[in-house]
């Protein structure tokens, strides 16, 4: 698989070349923007190798001044302030939440999201998302999600699509916030950047403590984080990266229907040794080339540790189990850029090529207040993605973009069961084809109507990649096929809207078990999901700006696996119908700033059984003060759930509900020093 890939992109990259040196100027024509913004987004340059700016499919952007300047728990938060973005808060210490899109949901059982960092892979190999708690909001520059099908820049974990959260860069500054609040909170965030002459140096550093919401919560986290990037000449940029996070939390553990109403608060006594250690670090070499202004290239070599040790006993009945899990992940990733005329027609060639290779350990012990009483798990396994794409940006007409891509994946790897001493290779996936197509027209200023057609997909993960007697055949790839019809417009700076309806539909849908001792997965079948999305941005006046976000979405079982045919038409668990988020922002006067945010979603089934009930309807409303003081000085007072709305995530055990209710009305207060 190695050796395949890097001689298909490096044929990719030399068929590319030739043209540059026959290019013409490329004509000026109408830009295709299928984007939405919260907040501030600054431009730095036009978009070259591997930009989002060559994908058409909705792309959302959030802003640093609304990320910098926020009171969250964790930064999968901020993102839920995005349009059509679902969060999940278990609220469990470190294994606090995530967020999903398009009709998938928060579980971990099917993780469809591609989280980066500055471009840097940033998954487990279960597709979960702990990387992203290494990133403070003091140095987020933007937060970048792109949906659907249609991007051919990942494959591994984008079956949905991806998001980049991209820190802070270049500059100098110094940029320091402190904050305090409710439930024994105490944050302290560090941002600083160097720029002299051809070299920028970029540190961060945050450490947040708190008590919690409920008894039994109290977690304590610190990140540092160091950007270092290197001019020679005009042409060439070398840069580095190089994060480090730790947490300790304990965990409330999960409550029965009736002491989660009476007592929401509490903690059960079987979890008062529940909790889990964390510590990761993250490392990234990266190359730019520029060699004239219609031809670049960029590189990456990158190394992802995740070390984690957990304790957890989700109910009375159960076990206590300790859970171990040490994972090793490095990769490269290259991609070549080339714009400009043949034909009379404007044209961009894009080739690109990544791969990782993947060291994994996952270990379970039975305990009692964590002293192990047997072990159930001890797995070794390697997984080896690979993948190339060449995608195509033709604009025969001003007015006319055509981009079709295609991109293609291989997998490989191997498993050892070591607490039985048994081997199996990886399932025989062959080579995952990826065909894609998207077209924008643009009759007028302003107005964007796009379409997009593509196939991602999905393999096992964990235990799941492998071929694992009983199993004697090979599982393949669940491949997700979907489509959006879009339109985006645009007036000046005054008002931003788009509208889009989206199909996706997966062959013989996955999903891992949770609490299988294997870590096996089960069949859930053909799977199809749709939905509307909705946003608009007016700035109605000087100093006044409003944002509104409405999603509508359905997941069904379309057809059911073998052993369980009544859930044929059944909803896919955990996927509310509606997803809505808006926000005011106010500001009378150059010193003061108010802000009112609201986020909200309707009821779910627990499980594909929908026999549980629906739960999960959530109404939440924030609200902020910003007070500039001088030029460098900004205090700050959030209250977050001004309504003290009970909230909470559930799910089903097989035998009963259990929940774990979110925070109630909290205040904090800030302190911001920028120099």
């Amino acid at each position: 698989m190695k050796s395949s890939t890097i001689a298909l992109s490096t044929g990719l990259f030399l068929a590319a070349m030739p043209a540059a040196a026959r290019a013409e100027a490329a004509p000026e024509g109408r830009r295709a923007d299928t984007s939405f913004s919260v907040g501030e987004i600054v431009v730095t340059a036009r978009g070259m190798a591997g930009s989002t700016d060559n994908v058409l499919t909705s792309v959302d952007r959030l802003g640093g001044d609304v990320a910098q300047a926020a009171d969250v728990d964790n930064l999968y938060e901020l993102v839920g302030q995005m349009p059509g973005i679902q969060v999940t808060d278990f609220n469990q210490g470190t294994t606090s939440g995530k967020f999903s899109m398009r009709g998938f949901n928060g579980e971990g059982n099917i993780n469809a999201v591609k989280l980066l960092i500055d471009g840097v892979p940033s998954n487990s190999n279960d597709g979960n998302m702990p990387y992203i708690d290494m990133v403070f909001p003091l140095n987020v520059e933007t937060i970048e999600v792109v949906r659907g099908t249609s991007d051919p820049r990942y494959g591994l974990h984008a079956i949905a699509g991806s998001a980049d959260i991209v820190t802070r860069s270049g500059g100098t500054y110094l940029d320091a916030r402190g904050a305090a609040g409710s439930y024994a909170t105490f944050e302290g965030q560090l941002a600083a950047g160097l720029e002299t002459g051809k070299v920028t140096q970029n540190y961060a550093l945050g450490y947040r403590e708190s008590d919690g919401y409920r008894k039994h919560g109290h977690t304590r986290r610190f990140g540092l984080s160091g950007k270092w990037g290197l001019a020679l000449g005009d042409e060439v940029r070398l840069g580095a990266v190089a994060r480090y996070y730790e947490a300790d939390a304990q965990e409330p553990g999960y409550l029965t229907f009736a002491d989660s109403r009476a007592h929401p608060r509490m903690t059960n006594g079987y979890n008062v040794s529940d909790g889990d250690t964390r510590d990761m670090q993250q490392y990234a070499l990266t190359l730019g080339v520029a060699f004239s202004d219609r031809l670049d290239w960029s590189s990456m070599a990158w190394f992802n540790r995740l070390r984690d040790d957990r304790y957890v006993k989700f109910s009375a009945g159960a076990s206590q189990q300790r859970r171990l899990t040490r994972e090793d992940h490095h990769g490269l990733a290259t991609t070549l850029h080339w714009h400009g005329v043949i034909a009379g027609a404007s044209v961009m060639l894009e080739a690109g090529g990544n791969v990782e290779w993947q060291d994994n350990r996952s270990l379970r012990w039975l305990s009692a207040a964590r002293v192990p009483t047997s072990q159930t798990r001890n797995q070794q396994f390697d997984l080896s993605v690979g993948g190339i794409y060449l995608q195509a940006i033709v604009e025969p007409a001003p007015w006319l973009r055509i981009t079709p891509a295609y991109r293609i994946d291989w997998v490989g790897g191997d498993f050892a069961n070591r607490l039985i001493n048994t081997t199996a290779p990886i399932n025989d996936y062959g080579s995952i084809d990826q065909p894609k197509l998207s077209v924008a027209i643009m009759p007028l200023d302003g107005v964007t109507l796009y379409g997009n057609w593509g196939k991602t997909f999905q393999i096992g993960l964990g235990s799941g990649a492998y071929l694992i007697p009983p199993r004697a055949v090979d599982l393949k790839p669940s491949i997700n096929e979907g489509w959006e019809l879009g339109v985006t417009y645009r007036l000046a700076s005054t008002v931003e809207a788009r509208l889009a309806y989206w199909e996706q539909s997966a062959t013989g849908e996955i999903a891992r078990k949770l609490n299988d001792p294997l870590g096996d997965f089960e069949n859930v079948g053909a799977t199809d999901r749709k939905g509307v999305d909705l946003q608009v941005n007016v700035e109605p006046a000087r100093g006044l700006s409003l944002w509104a976000a409405l999603a509508w979405q359905k997941a069904v079982i379309s057809v059911p696996p073998p052993a369980s045919p009544q859930f044929a038409g059944h909803e896919i668990d955990h996927t509310p119908h509606w997803l809505w988020s808006g926000g005011i922002d106010y500001r009378p006067s150059e010193t003061l700033t108010f802000t009112l945010t609201g986020r909200g979603q309707s009821s779910y089934f627990l499980s594909s059984a929908n026999s549980e009930g629906k739960w999960g309807r959530m109404t939440v409303f924030d609200a902020s003060a910003f007070f500039q003081l001088g030029e460098r000085v900004v205090l700050g007072l959030a209250l977050k759930n001004i309504g003290d709305d009970f909230y909470e995530y559930a799910w089903w055990d097989g035998a009963q509900t259990l929940h774990s209710p979110a925070n109630g009305r909290n205040v904090t207060a800030s302190l911001r020093l920028r120099f």
